[in-house]
């Protein structure tokens, strides 16, 4: 339902084909279409308009680019055009009539003071991304629900009527392999147990030097490197299998140093005092941890979101109704996927269920990391060996 401060907007949704607009929308952009609407072949996130028609019907007197990944709780707002409020508005009215956590708009061309009208928060701009990322250098978020907009901040915590949202820093990786690396880190800065500054391209290379099983990080190693870097924390591995993992696509004499070392790493946990919990851990389980303050980092396929079926670790931090709120440290700019895409993402829990796993063996895997212990110290930085 709209809250009582919006005036529901009449809108017409139809697919969008950058080879071949439709008229309206070549009337509404006299000088042109948007180089970047036609940069990126966005055909697997289903890009659509969201129009605002004329009393007769027979134009437009507004219209926005709406994007999604697949298999997510979300729509983003690459442009909107025309009457812009117009436009956003109908956007979140399409958004709440499919039930969606939340709508992102991208920075492009939006106005600050228009997004603050239509109820969106600026995003924290990115701290790092890779060399081919390409997005825009601010982006908005609104969540959507029966209240206040949720307005996410560093170090604390928005309240609304579904819960909590904070916005943890964004990393983006800069490499193809450090994901698990990235994740654990934001995951700490997010924690408030590494300072922001300190997330950087050093602290990435340094903790995935340690964590890795050459490239990938498996999640015991991932798990060993996190208590490593803060034996402060409690840090516990959840893996439903005791046979290597991730080393599938590799010839037999690849496979077998490498899972030598996971057998080290598992080593290493029991030495160290780091659990690992053979049990399957459920959507629910999941939910419950972050319910307790306590970060989980996963372990998914990205299939479902890009297309393609390749391991790769996600911080799930925050919840909504229906949904898990996760960090992705890497967009697919090819397809137009950007930061903003990859920031404070919702994913519904039925899809992050089939995402997470993994493989044909079928397993899951995760780090869960509890809340800093009250008067304990915390590292003031990342793992000082430097890469």
């Amino acid at each position: 339902m709209p809250s009582p401060q919006e005036t529901p907007v009449k809108s017409v949704v139809v697919p969008f084909e950058r080879e071949n607009p439709p008229a309206p929308l070549g009337r509404l952009l006299r000088h042109g279409m948007p180089e970047r609407w036609q940069a990126a072949d966005r055909s697997a996130h289903a890009p659509h308009l969201v129009a605002v028609p004329t009393d007769d019907g027979e134009d437009w007197t507004a219209a926005a680019l709406v994007t999604a990944r697949p298999h997510t709780a979300y729509l983003k707002i690459v442009d909107a055009v025309g009457d812009v409020r117009a436009a956003v508005a109908a956007v979140v009215a399409h958004a709440r009539g499919r039930g969606l956590a939340q709508v992102k708009w991208e920075g492009w061309t939006a106005r600050p003071e228009d997004a603050a009208a239509a109820g969106f928060a600026a995003l924290r701009p990115p701290l790092a991304q890779a060399e081919d990322a390409a997005g825009p250098a601010t982006g908005y978020v609104r969540w959507l629900h029966d209240g206040a907009v949720a307005e996410p901040s560093y170090g604390s915590v928005a309240e609304s009527s579904y819960g909590s949202v904070a916005e943890p820093p964004y990393y983006g990786q800069t490499t193809h392999f450090t994901c698990g690396a990235v994740t654990a880190l934001v995951a700490r800065a997010h924690a408030g147990a590494l300072p922001v500054e300190a997330l950087d391209r050093r602290a990435e290379l340094t903790l995935w030097r340690d964590a890795t099983n050459h490239p990938a990080c498996e999640p015991v190693g991932l798990g060993v490197a996190v208590r490593r870097a803060w034996p402060s924390s409690s840090v516990t591995v959840h893996l439903d299998t005791d046979r290597p993992v991730l080393l599938d696509h590799l010839p037999e004499n690849e496979r077998e140093w490498r899972a030598l070392l996971q057998d080290t790493s598992r080593t290493e946990a029991d030495r160290t005092g780091v659990p690992v919990d053979p049990r399957h851990l459920a959507l629910a389980a999941i939910r419950s941890a972050i319910g307790r303050r306590e970060q989980v980092l996963l372990l998914v396929s990205l299939d479902g979101m890009q297309g393609f079926d390749v391991p790769h670790w996600v911080l799930c931090h925050g919840v909504v109704p229906g949904a898990v709120v996760i960090e992705d440290p890497w967009a697919n700019a090819s397809t137009g996927d950007t930061w903003v895409d990859a920031h404070l993402l919702p994913v519904a829990d039925p899809a992050l269920d089939t995402m997470s796993v993994i493989s044909a063996d079928r397993f899951r895997g995760a780090v869960t990391i509890g809340p800093p212990r009250p008067h304990d110290p915390s590292p003031a930085s990342a793992p000082a060996e430097a890469p």
